[in-house]
């Protein structure tokens, strides 16, 4: 009889199970692996390493990772501690619910866990705030349905990607960058211990609140796996006692601003790889710190470094601290317009190189000088009587490089620079004046460091890109200078007065100081990067004696310093460069006369033939390259609008400015001829090599 109650009872048993798990499998669905996990949103260096993750919309740092991105003891941690047998089971291990049944029935309360790690999965895929025996099966049915539609690696990647590691830190790398701030590639024994404990009871063996209770936890991981041969004895004894975090470290935060800006523009849970190269953005931006602390309170610094051959940029420091509020860091001053002060002279005598008005060594005179009631000075106040043009880029003489501007004409300038891809911003309701090469135009940092950029490229301007994946405008931009003139700057350039204790002639460089002390500029450039750096502060309050040969210079030559073997010398001059002293230059040469230039008188310009001024006739020009780039072309005189003529062939209609460029010249002899409104012509023969 009791065999008979027995049987019927099983049976019984049997059937209800199998009726509640038949009703539990109508309940469940289809397996949720279709469901959209949202993870963090992650910017990353060129090669791939993080510079700031954000967090998810829902709330939790939630980042990306797999198997392979962590260090495989921590992989083999976690299956001999949570499910040993997870590569044989299909899901469920019946061995593991015995084990736990039988411990629960003779302790009294549960010993240890039945659940795989694929029931893990299925309960973070779908959570569940009760712990029912429903509840149960169906975690079960659930991995069962998982190891059907998954295989192995992708089962242990979703929990790597979504374990719970206490608060908002979901995954075991978010986890690994809270706790010990690394990727988890390579975390020690004592902190895979910890990271295979946490997710258990992940709320209340939270280090940064129950340090203790996560140490206790850590042990008896550490324990375990000593006495299942994971870890030797040695390595369970140093484990044991290395020292635990006791609270929650902050996420890495460099290139900020650049992470912002590509993080708002990105989709959820993307990831944005930059040009950005992490190790020296992170001693740069050490480096812009410290400098600011030093000079005074409320001072930042922004530095840009960016490759010459690429314009990639290569470190964009946009402030100094992100969450320093004194010092406006989020803002992103490297965008911030500012007066360039001088910085903006070399440009200057490029169009003057390039005019033929002016060679280096030409004597230019640095005395008192009047453009209506506007009388500049230098910035010590004194006179230098009669320098070379390459003293008085060096030293950043104001008066000279006023002259020269006056014969070449701001308008020019600007709209030279424009070509280039550099807008200057003039105050409201002005004009382009003389103030513009002292610094009476707005400019970006960004922008000034593609300039010299170009100057580095023999004139060639680049786009800068801050992205791996940015397409470049396919509308190239026009040349800034002739590779001649942009030698000469850079020559000029690298013998600039250096700062105390740096070494000189290895860079080209230009310091520059704006009114009132507002704004401290130091831009440099060797064969392979252009370095910018600004300093002052953000409100655009002045900060009395700071100037860009004392603030800005040492954290140039500091940077070019940090960027380590990534190296090369400025390149040679240019076929038919004319190097000599200033006695065996041609006689026009000699000396720079700026009331005997034609474009000075403006008023009766118009009334004047018009005449070549560049390319003079029977000039030799050389071709940089094999790509032909443009010709730069000048008229003196004459009435606008210009048509230019290559052999007869139109070039340039309707220019109304003076300047005009020859795209494309094909090698040889070719006859120039300028043509003006009133059918009046200038010609040049010239030779294309």
């Amino acid at each position: 009889m009791r065999l008979y109650a027995g049987l019927l009872f099983g049976l019984l048993a049997v059937n209800a199970v199998g009726f509640t798990a038949s009703e539990v499998l109508r309940r469940l669905g289809p397996v949720p692996l279709g469901k959209a996990i949202t993870y963090s949103t992650l910017v990353t260096d060129r090669d791939g390493r993080l510079l700031r993750p954000f967090i998810t919309k829902d709330g939790y740092w939630r980042l990306p990772v797999t198997s392979k991105d962590i260090d495989p003891r921590f992989i083999a941690m976690l299956i001999a501690y949570e499910d040993k047998r997870f590569y044989a089971h299909a899901g469920v291990d019946p061995k593991a619910l015995l084990r736990a049944a039988w411990q629960a029935a003779t302790h009294g309360h549960v010993v240890s866990g039945g659940s795989t790690l694929t029931m893990q999965v299925a309960r973070l895929l779908e959570p569940r705030p009760a712990r029912s025996f429903t509840d149960k099966l169906a975690e079960m049915i659930r991995a069962l349905q998982i190891e059907r539609r998954l295989t192995k690696q992708q089962i242990l990647d979703l929990y790597l990607a979504l374990a719970p590691y206490g608060g908002n830190i979901e995954g075991t790398r978010a986890a690994s960058l809270a706790y010990f701030g690394k990727e988890p590639r390579r975390l020690s024994t004592a902190e895979s211990a910890l990271l295979v404990a946490l997710p258990q009871a992940p709320e209340t063996r939270r280090p940064d609140r129950f340090p203790k209770i996560a140490v206790a936890a850590r042990n008896r991981v550490i324990t375990l796996l000593n006495s299942a041969s994971i870890v030797n004895s040695d390595q369970a004894v140093a484990a044991s006692a290395e020292v635990a975090p006791k609270g929650r470290l902050a996420f890495p935060m460099l290139a900020a601003h650049v992470a912002e800006r590509l993080a708002k523009q990105a989709q959820p849970g993307a990831v944005e790889q930059t040009t950005i190269a992490r190790n020296l953005q992170a001693s740069l931006e050490t480096l812009a710190r410290d400098r600011a602390l030093l000079i005074g309170s409320g001072v930042a610094t922004a530095i840009l470094v960016i490759d010459n051959e690429t314009g990639e940029v290569r470190a964009h420091v946009g402030g100094t601290g992100y969450f320093d509020t004194l010092r406006a860091g989020q803002m992103d001053l490297a965008n911030a317009l500012r007066s360039p002060g001088s910085t903006l002279k070399p440009f200057i005598y490029g169009l003057a190189f390039e005019d033929g008005l002016i060679h280096p060594e030409t004597l230019i005179d640095d005395r008192a000088v009047r453009y209506g009631a506007y009388a500049p000075e230098n910035f010590d106040d004194s006179f230098h009587g009669t320098v070379t043009v390459r003293t008085a880029l060096q030293q950043s003489l104001n008066v000279p490089a006023l002259q020269i501007l006056n014969a070449v004409g701001p308008d020019r300038l600007m709209a030279r620079l424009n070509n280039a891809g550099v807008k200057l911003v003039l105050p409201q309701n002005a004009g382009p004046g003389l103030a513009v090469g002292l610094g009476g135009a707005g400019i970006r940092l960004t922008d000034l460091a593609a300039l010299y950029v170009a100057l580095a490229r023999k004139g060639q301007p680049i786009q800068l890109s801050w992205q791996l994946s940015d397409e470049r405008n396919a509308k190239p931009l026009r040349r800034l200078f002739e590779p001649t003139a942009t030698w000469m700057i850079g020559d000029v350039l690298k013998g600039a007065p250096t700062p105390q204790n740096a070494i000189g002639g290895q860079i080209a460089f230009k310091t520059g100081t704006s009114y009132g002390y507002r704004d401290a500029w130091a831009v440099g450039y060797d064969g392979a990067n252009t370095i910018a750096v600004w300093v002052g502060r953000p409100d655009g309050a002045s900060v009395p004696g700071v100037v860009g040969r004392l603030a800005a210079a040492p954290i140039l030559f500091e940077a070019f310093q940090r960027i380590g073997a990534n190296r090369a010398p400025l390149g040679p001059a240019p076929p038919g460069t004319v190097i000599a002293r200033t006695n065996e230059l041609p006689a026009n040469l000699q000396r720079f006369r700026p009331n005997a230039l034609p474009e000075v008188a403006t008023a009766s310009q118009g009334e004047s033939p018009p005449a070549i001024a560049f390319p003079p006739d029977g000039a030799r020009i050389d071709l940089d390259g094999d790509s032909a780039p443009a010709v730069s072309l000048k008229v003196n005189g004459g009435t606008p609008p210009f048509t230019w003529l290559a052999d007869g062939v139109p070039i340039a209609e309707r220019e109304f400015r003076r300047d005009a460029f020859w795209d494309q010249p094909s090698h040889g002899f070719a006859r120039l001829s300028v043509i003006d409104a009133k059918g009046k012509t200038a010609t040049a023969r010239v030779r294309v090599e």
